[in-house]
């Protein structure tokens, strides 16, 4: 079974930055995409960010490029986001997802099959 755990979340200061962590546990992940999403109150998950851990390509919402980077630590099995010059509207729950394999449809929540519990940045103005 394949747990997700987030941790780095919190509140922050508008142009501040946070650094979100995602430890995968259960299996091997050389395979797996790893994505970040987030969802804010009466809003659809959005993507942010996804990593192939088998060669490190990564995929960014150009809503945040720039602002946010992925990166990965496969000796950890760790997947980082970086997130600079937070603005308010950045202040969502944050997920981290996994999928075996990359997809061309990596920006949909929906080909994503193991979620953490996710971790809650709210940044003030």
């Amino acid at each position: 079974q394949v747990q997700l755990v987030e941790s780095g979340g919190g509140l922050v200061q508008a142009g501040g930055s946070l650094r979100l962590s995602c430890a995968a546990s259960g299996r091997t992940f050389s395979s797996y995409v790893m994505g970040w999403f987030r969802q804010a109150p009466g809003k659809e998950r959005e993507f942010q960010a996804a990593i192939s851990l088998s060669d490190g390509s990564t995929y960014t919402a150009d809503s945040v490029k720039g602002r946010f980077t992925i990166s990965r630590d496969n000796a950890k099995n760790t997947v980082y986001l970086q997130m600079n010059s937070l603005k308010p509207e950045d202040t969502a729950v944050y997920y981290c997802a996994a999928r075996r394999g990359y997809s061309p449809q990596y920006r949909d929540p929906q080909r994503y099959a193991y979620w953490g519990q996710g971790t809650q940045v709210t940044v003030s103005s």
